[in-house]
């Protein structure tokens, strides 16, 4: 089992940027779906798209920010790590830290919340789920300069 953080691998292709040939900010978000969706599949061994469609449970951001420290380029290849920060009854919240060539570029941090897709409501954490985000907390360590700033 990996003892660091996972971290996944985005070049910026140029649908990515705008005319200053930089990351348009909301691009990042979109990337940061994409870096929870990686995690699950390939760390957690939970497929995303069976969450959806076989289990009928979706993972919806409730809430997400971000605090954009040095723009990423076209060509660059962004590195997104994910820190779990907490996990509540149904709720998750991920700090996602993005660098470039090993410089910090961002800071965000998304809180999902597990909702049945048959009812649209909220339900707690599937124990499978729970149990495999407890692994990902013991097994990196945590990060207590992770602190975030949302209420889960």
């Amino acid at each position: 089992m990996p003892t660091t953080p996972f971290t996944s691998h985005y070049p910026i292709r140029f649908a990515h940027t705008d005319m200053a040939g930089i990351v348009y900010y909301p691009n990042y978000f979109d990337m940061f779906q994409s870096v929870v969706e990686d995690w699950f599949d390939h760390w957690l061994g939970i497929h995303y798209a069976t969450l959806i469609v076989e289990r009928k449970v979706a993972l919806p951001s409730v809430r997400a920010g971000c605090d954009f420290l040095k723009p990423a380029r076209i060509g660059d290849i962004l590195d997104l790590t994910v820190h779990l920060q907490r996990t509540g009854r149904s709720s998750i919240a991920i700090g996602i830290d993005g660098a470039v060539r090993g410089f910090p570029s961002l800071r965000g941090e998304v809180v999902l919340v597990t909702i049945s897709l048959e009812t649209f409501k909220s339900i707690p954490i599937p124990s499978d789920i729970a149990d495999r985000l407890e692994d990902y907390r013991r097994s990196t360590g945590g990060d207590p300069t992770r602190k975030g700033n949302f209420d889960a």
